[in-house]
């Protein structure tokens, strides 16, 4: 019997990708979740059992899932976080996890550069209050001469500065975990995450969330911003702490919150990204058709490649 390889990605259950349906050809059984939305854990349960490779999205997936996998042998994930998956559950069953590191980097990236313009153009609001019938006009500001605060320093956040300087924006980096070198082709200044805040006009997250699960930016660092800060985060919902966002956005400290990423997804309605705020958008940072089509290729090598290792496809 061929194996079965169970996929999840929204970006890839609503349009099947052409790599993913090679697979097939190779006797492969591939199996999807429910079109264009993320699977729930009582989905998952349903689906897992005799799955032995798994293409995985952001989807939460709990220790129950993974033990009802019983013939799991990889996980290849379109992107590049893992903090949705119980990893220590994984090592225990020696299930092999791969990622598709930098796929989706210039999606992101690009995201996180228009969420910065749309900020300090103000464009959704003027947007909003054209199509309601007015001509509100309100007073922007230009990037080149901003400050730009880019912290984690992956392949996202190294492609967020390099567009930054290009822009003409003086670029801080801090990313406590880099072990790359530290100087680049462009002007750069590694600081302190507090200096980040104190100085920077716009500061945009492109880190992991820390294993304990807490906000890199919680009350006492968000009080020490610089009065107007942009705040963008295109990397995890739990990198902020919302109640002191909230606060923070009520008082000034932030003037604009630009966000990718929600826990839930969708978000609550009303909620955060209902504020006049906060700029929103729904997950779409890597939904490009040339960063979908990178991750996607990278996931399926990953994937073929660990399964052969493990029990050939007949």
């Amino acid at each position: 019997m061929g194996l079965k390889v169970l996929v999840t990605p929204r970006s890839l259950t609503e349009t099947p990708h052409p790599a993913v349906e090679a697979m097939r050809h190779q006797g492969i059984d591939v199996v999807y979740s429910s079109p264009g939305r993320q699977p729930d854990e009582q989905e998952l349960l349903r689906l897992v059992p005799g799955v032995s490779g798994w293409l995985a999205g952001v989807e939460p997936v709990s220790p129950q899932v993974i033990a009802a996998a019983g013939q799991l042998r990889c996980i290849s994930r379109n992107g590049t976080g893992v903090d949705n998956l119980p990893l220590e559950r994984l090592k225990q069953r020696n299930i092999v996890l791969r990622t598709a590191g930098g796929a989706n980097a210039q999606g992101v990236a690009e995201l996180a550069i228009g969420m910065m313009f749309s900020a300090l153009r103000h464009i959704p609001y003027t947007d909003a209050g054209i199509k309601a019938g007015g001509w509100p006009r309100k007073r922007g500001f230009e990037i080149r001469g901003r400050q730009v605060a880019v912290v984690g320093f992956g392949a996202v956040g190294r492609e967020v500065a390099r567009l930054a300087a290009a822009l003409g924006a003086s670029v801080l980096a801090h990313d406590p975990y880099y072990t790359g070198p530290r100087e680049m082709p462009y002007p750069l200044r590694w600081a302190s995450l507090s200096d980040c805040l104190s100085t920077a006009n716009i500061l945009s997250l492109h880190c992991p969330s820390p294993a304990d699960g807490r906000a890199v930016l919680a009350a006492p660092l968000l009080e020490t911003a610089k009065r107007g800060l942009i705040l963008v985060n295109t990397a995890r919902a739990s990198l902020v702490d919302e109640e002191a966002l909230a606060i923070a956005l009520d008082s000034g400290k932030i003037s604009t919150y630009c966000v990718d990423v929600f826990d839930p997804e969708p978000p609550q309605h009303p909620g955060l990204a209902a504020r006049p705020e906060v700029i929103a958008t729904s997950h779409i940072g890597g939904y490009t058709e040339e960063s979908v089509t990178r991750a996607t290729e990278f996931a399926v090598a990953n994937l073929l490649e660990i399964l052969s290792l493990t029990e050939p496809a007949h």
